[in-house]
């Protein structure tokens, strides 16, 4: 998929947008990290049901994945109120994974960048299981898609 700087909008192409509420601040009325993870989290699972689902409607959307890994960077705090852009796009696929690389942004400053490998598990066993072809495709054709 190439090389994308995770800090640039145009590296995106799948948004979903959040709301800063009153309850995601800490002592110091910056987002808390723990709110930050939730808009990420919000930003996987959207992209997940919205952009794969229609492509695999037979691979389970919302069930039989793990996260494995989530590298998180914090570029500038964020504040209340405010909106927040939550960028996705794919930036490698395995045999048993793919890592999507994300960045939240308030106007057109990145407050944050992740990148986060997630494994597709037997729901079952929860043991790791080659992503299904289906699948595969999908995600790489979102990865190519044009910003």
């Amino acid at each position: 998929m190439g090389s994308k700087d995770l800090k640039d909008r145009s590296s995106y192409h799948i948004w979903t947008r959040d709301t800063v509420r009153y309850v995601d601040l800490d002592p110091n009325m910056h987002v808390n990290n723990g709110a930050i993870g939730a808009y990420l989290e919000d930003g996987r699972v959207r992209f997940r049901d919205e952009q794969l689902r229609p492509l695999c409607p037979d691979v389970g959307i919302l069930r039989g994945f793990v996260l494995a890994r989530c590298l998180v960077e914090y570029h500038a705090p964020m504040h209340f109120p405010g909106e927040i852009d939550i960028g996705t796009t794919v930036l490698h696929i395995g045999s048993t994974s793919y890592t999507l690389g994300q960045g939240l942004f308030c106007g057109p400053d990145c407050t944050v960048t992740a990148e986060v490998v997630t494994v597709y598990v037997d729901p079952q066993t929860a043991a790791p299981t080659s992503l299904p072809d289906a699948f595969r495709v999908a995600l790489r054709d979102v990865g190519r898609q044009p910003a």
